[in-house]
């Protein structure tokens, strides 16, 4: 069976398509995928083992300068190589009119979501075939569940609804919904079961390989921070990137800032500025980026794509959200840990802060250096705490409730603790913001 998806953008959207493929090459052996998706994300499908063919596009270009993609002949060798092949099924996982646009120009039965599923109604009109997903869930499920309906097979069981630590129930439609207090509450993580293969499906020695490098080439034990993003409101705010950075490098840790543009270079280079075990990354390509975060031993993230890419990579992960939802759209996978914030107008969804500081918000916070003012309910002491918890190996109480050689033999331990799936312990256990995790001896920069 060949199949065609068109799934252009954006980053974080082209992963969540992943685990998609992966149930339908288990439903489904021996099928076969073709991928259209955008010129600077053409690396992510040719890492899963079930893509054959992988069509990039360049809409974003296109669309500024039109005759100019008709005349360099770039539209014509795209149309070429879509119509180079009859396929038993085409999916459109995008429910935009540009990728509706896109995929009818393919040779096969055309699949989509219906009006009322799709995030532009229009584009169902394009499908021979349409298909109702609901609404209120993370758009990995919603993906699946498309999948499932386009090519006639049964979604896997425990296929990852729950949220990490809370089995049998739906990830929360909205932050009030959400499990836990006020200050740093937890949002429900979701991914598969611990004991669950793994959804992604992505094949590391061909990640590495597109970085140049060799799967199971070791190095130092080092930590990455993800702080670039799109969006002004999404953009933990500096300072509480720099005390971050200072607890890990002070804890003995390494810690690799990588950029994707100047402003992200110059934030990195502040950020590392006097610290000995903070390092600038050189200007690395999608794939080097990718292998980065593959030898990590954690992640810290904002709501950014690269935060997906860890969850792909099974690198436990802290992300950190404040106008975004991560029930829907937050990291999805094992070891994936949201902190999101409970301020009043949380989460706005809102590309630009449109909140009225109160007499008391002025009080508290530093407003030239503390925005968005959501991000204060995230604070960096407790994001340090959830961190360290990550990389204590095993454990499942508090750091502070454990003694020094205790504390001692877990931190040199070689594997992670694992916290993220269904029947897990939850990742809301409280640890002391104070405890320093070190890296293991023998790794320690």
């Amino acid at each position: 069976m060949r199949v065609l998806i068109v799934k252009t953008s954006s980053l974080g959207d082209v992963i969540h398509t992943l685990p998609a493929l992966t149930d339908a090459a288990r439903a489904l052996p021996g099928i076969r995928f073709d991928w259209v998706v955008e010129e600077g994300f053409a690396e992510i499908p040719r890492w899963h083992p079930a893509v054959e063919r992988v069509i990039p596009v360049a809409v974003r270009r296109w669309r500024k300068h039109p005759l100019r993609a008709w005349r360099s002949g770039e539209w014509r060798a795209f149309t070429a190589a879509i119509h180079a092949e009859r396929y038993d099924a085409v999916i459109d996982a995008q429910g935009l009119l540009k990728s509706a646009w896109l995929a009818r120009h393919a040779h096969g039965p055309l699949h989509g979501l219906d009006r009322r599923s799709a995030r532009e109604p229009l584009a169902s009109l394009f499908y021979r075939h349409r298909h109702a997903v609901a609404w209120g869930r993370h758009a990995v499920l919603r993906v699946r569940e498309l999948f499932a309906r386009a090519l006639g097979y049964a979604l896997p069981a425990g296929r990852g609804d729950a949220p990490a630590g809370h089995a049998g129930t739906a990830p929360a439609a909205s932050p009030s919904a959400a499990t836990g207090p006020c200050r740093g509450r937890h949002a429900p993580a979701g991914g598969p079961p611990a004991d669950a293969a793994d959804p992604y499906g992505l094949d590391r020695a061909r990640v590495l390989a597109g970085a140049g490098q060799a799967a199971g080439s070791a190095g130092t034990s080092y930590l990455v921070f993800l702080h670039g993003t799109t969006w002004p409101t999404k953009h933990w705010p500096e300072l509480y990137w720099r005390r971050l950075a200072e607890r890990a490098c002070a804890a003995g840790w390494q810690v690799h800032l990588p950029w994707g543009s100047d402003a992200e270079r110059a934030r990195a280079e502040r950020l590392a500025e006097g610290l000995a075990g903070a390092r600038v990354l050189p200007k690395l390509t999608l794939a080097g980026v990718a292998a980065e975060i593959a030898g990590a031993r954690a992640c810290v993230a904002v709501d950014t794509g690269l935060g997906h890419l860890a969850a792909a990579l099974a690198v436990p992960t802290v992300s950190v959200y404040g106008p975004t939802n991560p029930g829907f759209t937050g990291a999805w996978g094992k070891d994936q840990h949201h902190l999101d914030s409970d301020f009043p107008c949380a989460p706005c969804l809102q590309k630009r802060c449109r909140y009225t500081p109160s007499a008391d918000d002025r009080a508290r916070a530093d407003f030239a250096r503390e925005q968005p003012l959501c991000f204060t309910r995230v604070a960096p002491e407790r994001v340090w705490s959830e961190l360290a918890a990550l990389l204590v190996d095993g454990a499942q109480a508090p750091v502070a409730d454990v003694g020094p050689a205790q504390r001692a033999s877990m931190a040199a331990g070689p594997r992670l603790a694992e916290a993220g799936g269904a029947g897990a312990s939850p990742s809301g256990v409280h640890r002391s913001p104070a405890t320093a995790v070190s890296p293991p001896p023998s790794e320690a920069p």
